[in-house]
């Protein structure tokens, strides 16, 4: 993708009116632009494969095939784009679970117009987002599955910690390659160490671990 292109967006919901806004609203941003539009989780996934866009909007409530369901499917097939939940839930379960089976981040439907433009700007440029009001949601639910886990930061190389700190800024292994001019496939075994090291189940965990402990 040039500079000149505007980041494409596939959105999958159910809701016609939903998709009719935020479209309307990603039209006021030339960076971003949709580029399709799917009404299931089925269509949803056919268009993904179809089109590999640079950014995903799945709703998790939709008949038939379900949000998770799709996210599952879609995480089979090789996409280079990011997939973000969009949801009018902020329940830890939904939360914990979206990004436990692989969303790389999680929007509320509620955000104001311009948080949530930014957020899409930040995604589509390969970065994690997650609604402000989900933060402390989400860190209460990763205490809550591991009462017991200690981490020690001491134990992380000094390369693993520079990467656990770019994690939380929700830079991609592309970004964090790119900043420290090492290859992606490096970065890719560093996160797999340090999330083992830090008993974390994932990059997402990790970030929200890093903003916590102020790691930034």
């Amino acid at each position: 993708m040039s500079t000149q292109d505007p980041a494409t967006i596939l959105l999958i919901d159910d809701h016609p009116m939903l998709r009719s806004g935020v479209k309307q609203l990603i039209s006021l941003d030339g960076s971003l632009k949709v580029v399709a539009e799917a009404t299931n989780g089925e269509e949803g996934v056919r268009l993904a494969a179809e089109w590999d866009p640079d950014l995903i909007l799945l709703d998790l409530n939709m008949p038939g095939l379900n949000g998770l369901d799709t996210l599952d499917k879609m995480r089979r097939i090789p996409l280079s784009g990011r997939i973000v939940v969009f949801s009018v839930s902020d329940h830890e379960d939904d939360v914990i679970t979206a990004i436990k089976r692989g969303a790389d981040g999680y929007l509320l439907k509620d955000m104001e117009p311009e948080d949530l433009l930014e957020s899409l700007r930040q995604a589509a440029a390969g970065k994690m987002v997650l609604s402000a009001a989900l933060m402390p949601v989400l860190a209460a639910g990763l205490r809550e599955n591991r009462p017991g886990a200690e981490r020690d930061i001491q134990s992380l190389t000094p390369r693993e910690r520079d990467i656990l700190k770019l994690l939380a800024h929700g830079l991609s292994n592309k970004l964090i390659a790119r900043k420290l001019d090492i290859t992606e496939s490096t970065v890719k075994v560093h996160v797999k160490h340090l999330l083992k090291k830090m008993s974390l189940k994932s990059r997402v965990e990790a970030a929200v671990w890093a903003l916590q402990n102020r790691m930034l």
